[in-house]
């Protein structure tokens, strides 16, 4: 990614953000073995080189009786390699040159086999003389029968090969190709990508840290059938708790209802209500190191919830409505020594005045405030313009996707010397 910054604080200063592609400049190894699953990972090359990974596939001899090393080498512009004795090819030794050029390795489906072999040094073919010269980190992805898969012997391997290191991935239930229903399936590509781009995708810089993201919004009952919310969609939110994912930090995501998957390898906490928002999160602050406060949390509730749906009758209907609790407040008085809290405003008028004050009142380390009438920010969209003010300095940034709106906000904390 590319900052260019300018540091003449006090002033009204604008960034541009670039977030390249993921995986540029990173070699991934796809070993593919012998089983029906390889037909998926034509997708999982074709979703690596998308995010501008250099993908090398080695495939076992059994393996092109499923796929033909032509299609691997379509998708990914490199010469499949199956024979360890290739002498049309261009290193000399080319089990060796693979591995020093591999920043990771996954082999998906990896058959009973493959693992058997890897889990005991065995190295007789060019997937495995590979493997086992490779340094870097290595994802076994299991796809077979489930009796095979749950034969003490191929738990045992897998239990070996955890113990050296090696990421083994659950495979998934379902129907077999052999007609079986069970446990053996292998996982979609787009669930293995989640795998390598938390390994590769960026540098490491929140590793230790413990950060906790709200997002979305919250639902106020005022029967059992209606409720007051907002037009939040969480996409901002969950960007963050990607976002620092992939960078290494614990993440836990107290999520309002929203239609958007969470990211992988995150903790989520379903929340419906600002009361159980207000719970989710004080029980948990005391342990973060990170609080980004994205969530559209509701103001104000019904003070009476009634137990039956209200039937309309003529004339008017009012309710009667009270505050509710103000998290980002809580937060402010009780912040611990070296905790680093993010507040987000979202304004239609006066934005950076009315950001200020809502820094100064809660105690923040950081506001990230946007105005909702600017085409491109806002609610629901995939984009945001933002500004990030501080005690010290006000950056505005231009229109970018949320993720790399996150990665903007991200940045300045951990520029912060959190």
């Amino acid at each position: 990614m590319v900052f260019f910054k300018d540091i003449r604080y006090n002033k009204i200063i604008y960034y541009r953000w670039q977030v390249k592609k993921m995986l540029t400049g990173k070699t991934v190894v796809l070993g593919v073995s012998g089983g029906i699953a390889a037909y998926k990972s034509a997708i999982l090359a074709r979703l690596l080189k998308k995010v501008g990974a250099n993908v090398q596939v080695i495939m076992t001899k059994n393996a092109v009786n499923f796929m033909n090393p032509i299609t691997f080498e379509e998708l990914t512009g490199r010469k499949c390699l199956v024979d360890t004795f290739d002498r049309n090819f261009e290193y000399s030794v080319q089990h060796i040159a693979v591995a020093k050029e591999a920043d990771l390795v996954i082999i998906a489906p990896a058959t009973a086999n493959v693992i058997a072999k890897m889990a005991n040094g065995i190295a007789d073919d060019m997937l495995t003389t590979t493997v086992l010269a490779c340094t870097c980190h290595k994802i076994v992805v299991p796809a077979m029968n489930t009796n095979m898969y749950q034969n003490p012997v191929t738990q045992e391997n897998m239990k070996r090969l955890r113990a050296y290191g090696i990421e083994v991935v659950d495979p998934v239930s379902g129907v077999l190709a052999c007609g079986d229903v069970g446990l053996g399936k292998m996982p979609e590509p787009e669930e293995l990508m989640w795998y390598v781009l938390r390994e590769l995708a960026y540098e490491k810089d929140m590793q230790g840290k413990k950060v906790l993201i709200t997002a979305g919004p919250t639902q106020e009952a005022i029967d059992p059938v209606r409720y007051i919310t907002n037009h939040s969609s969480g996409k901002m939110g969950y960007s963050l708790a990607k976002m620092c994912m992939l960078r290494g930090a614990e993440v836990t995501l107290v999520s309002g209802m929203t239609n958007i998957l969470p990211p992988r390898f995150v903790k989520v906490v379903p929340v419906i209500s600002a009361r159980d928002m207000y719970e989710a999160v004080t029980c948990r602050s005391d342990d973060m190191d990170i609080i980004m406060k994205a969530a559209a949390v509701s103001d104000y509730r019904p003070v009476n919830v009634s137990d039956e749906k209200v039937k309309k009758a003529d004339g008017e209907m009012v309710i009667e409505l009270e505050r509710t609790d103000d998290i980002l407040r809580y937060l402010g008085e009780h912040k611990k020594d070296g905790q680093f809290l993010c507040g987000f405003s979202m304004e239609t008028q006066n934005m950076l005045e009315n950001s200020r004050k809502k820094l100064e009142q809660k105690h923040l380390d950081m506001i990230v405030a946007n105005n909702l009438k600017v085409a491109g920010a806002g609610f629901g969209t995939d984009t945001n313009i933002v500004t990030l003010i501080t005690p010290e300095e006000v950056r505005n940034f231009y229109i970018m996707s949320k993720d790399e709106v996150a990665a903007a906000i991200i940045d300045a904390i951990m520029l912060a010397g959190v």
